[in-house]
């Protein structure tokens, strides 16, 4: 099993955020524009183990040289079943670089929309104080 699905698995945010890589972008299934960096990937992800209900991986595929893993996911949101997938990119140093995010059907997905609007300011809020907490370390 991989470490990411097995942060995810177990809830674990700390682990899932100690597997992004600064630079990673995120790309959302419901929002046009990714989102660059860890603060905000970190807050987009707390966010949805927030908003999924019964989620869990159902299958697991990795290319031969472990830099790309797709993990099929399922879940419900508000009643909603849905199926997906998180493409992972690992980067030289087995960071995740680059994280896209597919759901299924459309009914499901404005759902998780709906569900994840509600949850922005939390997540810009979130992003934001850890920002601000790196450049005070820095």
């Amino acid at each position: 099993m991989h470490p990411f699905r097995a942060a995810v698995e177990a809830r674990d945010e700390a682990a899932i955020e100690a597997l992004l890589a600064d630079n990673v972008v995120f790309t959302s299934p419901v929002a046009f524009k990714p989102y660059p960096g860890k603060p905000i990937t970190a807050a987009i992800l707390r966010a949805v183990i927030r908003v999924f209900e019964d989620f869990r991986y159902v299958r697991e595929i990795a290319d031969a040289g472990g830099r790309d893993h797709a993990l099929v996911f399922e879940a419900t949101v508000d009643g909603k079943q849905l199926s997906g997938c998180d493409f992972l990119h690992f980067d030289a140093d087995g960071k995740i670089d680059e994280f896209t995010v597919m759901v299924r059907p459309l009914s499901a997905a404005q759902a998780l929309a709906a569900r994840m609007a509600d949850q922005f300011e939390r997540i810009k809020t979130e992003a934001t104080e850890q920002l601000q907490r790196e450049a005070a370390g820095a």
